[in-house]
Parts: structure tokens; C-alpha cells; sequence
């Protein structure tokens, strides 16, 4: 179950990286970087890392080049304790 979760929200915010960049180019609505940052937290950072790059997006920004490899560390750490634990 929470595999799916998993797979789940960081295809999510992969998808919400590519739309936000997509409404960049064309000056469209944007996704707050709240928003990003919120998906990234709810267990995506990996899925926004790679859309970070996959469509160079958000990689100017220090927050993001920080926050998202910082979110992502935070999840690898808090699965590997909960691995030990069950």
C-alpha cells in the first residue's frame, strides 16, 4: 500500500513540474512554488528532483536546488528507519 502511495505522488509531482514549466512557456496560470513544495513533502521530492531536470525547471532557484535534494534526503532517511523498525 504505500509503495502505491509512493509511485503514486511522485508521479504526481513530476507531472505537476512538467505542467508548471509547460505554463511558463506559454504564459499561462502557474502552480505556486508552495504547491511544488507541498507535493515534494507529501513524499514526491523524488519525483520533483527529477522534474527538476528532466524539464529544467525551478534550477535556478537556490530553494529548490536545496529544499528538494534536502526533502529527498529527509524521506531515504525516514524509510530506512522505518525498514529497521518493521
Amino acid at each position: 500500500m504505500i509503495r502505491w502511495y509512493v509511485l503514486f505522488i511522485n508521479f504526481i509531482t513530476f507531472l505537476a513540474f512538467g505542467w508548471d514549466k509547460q505554463k511558463a512557456r506559454n504564459g499561462g496560470w502557474r502552480t505556486p512554488e508552495r504547491t511544488l513544495f507541498l507535493l515534494a513533502a507529501m513524499g514526491g521530492a523524488a519525483g520533483a528532483w527529477i522534474g527538476m531536470y528532466f524539464f529544467r525547471h525551478k534550477t535556478a532557484k537556490v530553494k529548490f536546488k536545496v529544499g528538494i535534494p534536502a526533502l529527498l534526503l529527509l524521506h531515504v532517511i525516514a524509510a530506512w528507519m522505518f525498514l529497521r523498525i518493521v
